[in-house]
């Protein structure tokens, strides 16, 4: 007779899962930043930009003049449904864990401009004079690029231009997404100078963007505005594809050999803005827990996506 089967180890139940408080750590981390970064966004739109009649650019710069001309429902709300039609269509293209993160940041950048808008009337703790439109730009601005700048760092957007330049250059991957971005921001300002009927509107908005972008690259990583990253990964393939589909940047390999184990590698070898870095590097760790990363200031970058080679002629 044929003795019956011992069920395998495998058939027994499942141990459940340890609980990887570094991770939770990590989590906690991205959840607490990102709602500081968003607020801050928030209050620079509701004490400074709205108030005086500024615009941004991008998604919420839409959000302010619709609810200029037709003040149905509020700007947070409107900045939130304008984002729909671009989460839906980023989707499949960027991955569920870039769209979970960026809907969650634009949702409490919604919260906390709806909140914050009724308190400020409540309370009186914005700027409504007209007398200090200098001083509201800038520190409108300086506010707005610190709050973006802290939801980079934790690998986190707000949507907006930031998806429309990156679904753009699937379609022109011979222009940058900082090009793709920057045209869709001075159209929306264009129109803004239009609807508002104020010269003065377009200039006092470009402050707005020229030190926010300032900001960012302070908050994220400094002066520097470009890094070049060589990174040693057990999975080369799948971080480089990342890379190259999700935040837009080429990445050349190199064949490596390790001095002390003699053994062959691939390098990956790729050069971004300062508030992608913190982008690779989530990419990467989603692949390999343990890899080696040397990240190095470019004090100037030639070629497509940076600065044009011509240019410099």
């Amino acid at each position: 007779m044929k003795k019956e089967a011992k069920p395998k180890k495998n058939d027994k139940e499942k141990k459940p899962a340890k609980f990887d408080s570094k991770q939770a750590g990590t989590v906690a981390l991205d959840v607490l930043l990102c709602t500081l970064g968003t607020f801050m966004y928030a209050a620079s739109v509701v004490c400074f930009i709205e108030p005086m009649q500024f615009v941004p650019g991008g998604v919420t710069t839409l959000a302010i003049l619709i609810n200029y001309l037709v003040p149905v429902l509020p700007i947070g709300m409107l900045v939130f449904l304008i984002n729909v039609p671009l989460f839906l269509m980023s989707w499949k293209a960027f991955g569920w864990r870039f769209i979970a993160k960026t809907v969650g940041c634009s949702a409490l950048l919604s919260v906390f401009i709806d909140v914050l808008t009724p308190l400020s009337k409540k309370y009186d703790f914005l700027l409504y004079s007209g007398n200090e439109k200098l001083l509201g730009a800038i520190f409108g601005g300086i506010l707005m690029g610190v709050g973006i700048g802290i939801v980079f760092m934790r690998g986190g957007t707000t949507g907006g231009t930031d998806i429309v330049g990156r679904l753009l250059r699937l379609k022109l991957p011979h222009i940058s997404v900082g090009k793709l971005v920057m045209v869709s921001d001075l159209v929306v300002i264009a129109l803004a100078g239009i609807i508002y009927k104020s010269f003065e509107t377009v200039l006092f908005s470009l402050v707005i963007i020229f030190l926010n972008s300032i900001a960012v690259d302070y908050v994220v990583t400094g002066r520097n505005h470009s890094k070049m990253m060589l990174i040693m990964t057990n999975k080369p393939e799948e971080v480089m594809q990342e890379i190259m589909t999700v935040i837009g940047r080429g990445v050349s390999v190199f064949d490596a050999v390790g001095g002390y184990t003699g053994e062959q590698r691939k390098m990956l070898m790729c050069v971004v803005r300062a508030h992608e870095v913190a982008q690779v590097r989530r990419v990467i760790s989603k692949y390999d827990e343990k890899p080696f990363i040397v990240i190095t200031d470019s004090n100037e970058v030639l070629g497509e996506g940076f600065k044009a080679y011509n240019d410099t002629l």
